[in-house]
């Protein structure tokens, strides 16, 4: 363990200059409504959040596109463009083809700096030119061994109505073009997750149907001096990307928490295993106990290991009001010892969240949803995207706002100005945040039925209308929701105003008969907090 500590520093190098994402996966077989799941949290500090589009296009032979990094802005080299190119809103497109990322970092002297190809680049590049999962992959990867990939180490969650599939990859090193792959095709019936560190350990090099891989992907990891075994007993992770302290507590921690919310008896075997007692790492995936919903996944994704061992509500640092945050960085020194914070699946530093939703059974345009929010997914509601959508709200848009101007008019300030109000004085304040946030979810969820219903009408007519249509309930969800949003924040600074809370009555603050003094109340801090304060103090502020 104490090799492990004394490793947490470099990987905290990592960690805070990347992008410390989250993906959830769910199967078909495994999902209650028969559909493909996959979850992603864009989680970067000083990251403006908004929803992405690229329209369906036709190119002329000859043409190339600019690759422009999707971190850092900077222009790395031109591609060769498609002849064809599909509609991408967001992280989905209109085929239902949906790709997430996080990024393990993995070996530093892999990473190639001349190479074209970034891994943000890799997945709206591969979404414009791919109608399945599968035909992703080999987009990606054909991408990769043509101009070379930029970015450490990445894990991918690429699915389509019909399968998911986890992919990692990583460079080869400076000058060297391309890259070393594994993909896993992640079985119907179970559900994965990937946090920041490589998770496809041994794969089956036999099994072409399910587990893809680069043909130098061992003799690569023996030439660099990464492994010597046999064939058979080769891990990815263990070559690419070895375990340290991050990698499990930080990492690892967050694919625990999921499985341990749908799989009872993982949680309980592998929890040892994040707590540093046990080598025993988790299995790429499980069967879960349940049949998991979009409420369920937008649920986890909202996750601060609460009601578990690590929970961060109950001790100290959450404060009087049992705040689930931690301002970063992740650890700290107290007198020369190196102490850290807990990673939550939920951060504040999110830019943006989605769930998608990939349905078979329905025409691509009406089965393939992206539910998206901004902000922290704890935070923020989340509103269906339809795939075919070929227009951003005007609240979802780009144009609205930037990293460093607050706009009234876009969704990622609107919900940062609530969330910043509420954290503070968390669990006195989170319950009215909670009751438009579910108002809004039920209302979607309940809608989504007969919107469907009504889309597939349409559609019989003319594919177009239903497109029309689908297009026109993203907008008006995504404006719904901001201007509840705007409306709980007023409500918020009115009801909470100067540390006192105002009563409220069929969810309107109470007017006074009279005058013009509001009737308060004055909760002050919890009990805990002020018997720590006696403790840390003695007779400082004891009346006398």
């Amino acid at each position: 363990m104490k090799k492990m500590i004394s490793a947490l520093v470099l990987l905290m190098a990592v960690a805070i200059n990347g992008w410390a994402c989250t993906n959830l996966i769910v199967g078909k077989k495994a999902s209650a409504d028969g559909s493909v799941l996959i979850s992603y949290s864009a989680d970067s500090y000083g990251m403006f959040g908004f929803l992405c589009h690229y329209p369906a296009a036709t190119h002329p032979a000859g043409t190339f596109r600019d690759i422009i990094d999707w971190e850092d802005g900077r222009f790395r080299g031109r591609i060769a463009e498609a002849r064809q190119t599909y509609n991408v809103i967001g992280n989905i497109n209109e085929f239902q083809v949906s790709i997430g990322e996080t990024t393990f970092g993995g070996r530093h002297e892999l990473v190639d700096s001349t190479g074209v190809m970034d891994y943000g680049s890799l997945i709206y590049v591969a979404l414009q030119r791919s109608r399945t999962a599968k035909e992703a992959i080999k987009v990606m990867t054909d991408l990769v061994k043509e101009y070379g990939y930029c970015s450490s180490g990445e894990s991918f969650s690429i699915a389509d109505p019909n399968e998911v599939w986890m992919m990692e990859m990583i460079g080869k090193g400076p000058g060297v073009k391309g890259a070393v792959w594994v993909a896993v095709r992640i079985p119907d019936d179970c559900i994965a997750a990937h946090a920041n560190q490589s998770r496809i350990r041994k794969f089956d090099l036999n099994d072409k149907e399910n587990c893809l891989y680069a043909p130098d992907v061992i003799s690569f990891a023996r030439e660099k001096g990464y492994f010597d075994g046999l064939n058979k007993d080769f891990s990815f992770a263990d070559a690419y990307c070895p375990l340290d302290f991050g990698g499990i507590r930080f990492c690892d921690a967050r694919v625990w928490s999921y499985f341990n919310r749908f799989s009872k008896a993982t949680g309980d075997a592998y929890l040892p295993y994040i707590q540093g007692k046990s080598q025993e790492a988790m299995p790429l995936y499980v069967k879960p106990d349940r049949k998991v919903s979009v409420r369920d996944l937008q649920a986890a994704m909202r996750d601060h290991y609460e009601g578990t061992p690590l929970d961060i509500t109950q001790d100290a640092g959450a404060g009087s009001f049992h705040m689930p945050y931690r301002l970063s960085p992740l650890t700290f020194k107290v007198d020369g010892v190196e102490y850290f914070n807990e990673r939550p699946i939920s951060t504040q530093q999110s830019a943006f969240v989605f769930v998608s939703q990939l349905r078979a059974n329905l025409p691509d345009a009406i089965g393939g949803v992206m539910w998206f929010g901004l902000d922290d997914a704890n935070m923020t509601p989340f509103t269906p995207v339809y795939c075919a959508t070929d227009a951003v709200p005007a609240v979802y848009d780009e144009k609205e706002g930037d990293c460093v101007t607050f706009s009234w008019n876009s969704a990622f300030w609107i919900y940062n100005w609530v969330a910043d109000m509420i954290r503070p004085r968390y669990d006195l304040m989170i319950g009215d945040m909670r009751t438009v946030q579910d108002g809004l979810e039920d209302t979607f969820a309940q809608a989504q039925e007969g919107v469907e219903s009504q889309a597939l009408k349409l559609y019989a007519e003319q594919p177009q209308k239903a497109k029309d249509f689908l297009k026109n309930y993203t907008h008006m969800t995504a404006q719904t929701a901001v201007d509840s949003w705007k409306r709980l924040g007023e409500f918020l600074i009115v009801r909470y105003n100067d540390g006192a809370v105002k009563p409220v009555k069929d969810g309107r603050i109470v007017r006074p008969a009279t005058g013009n003094n509001a009737r308060v109340s004055r909760p002050g801090y919890s009990e805990d907090f002020l018997r720590n304060l006696v403790k840390e103090t003695g007779e400082r502020y004891k009346a006398w």
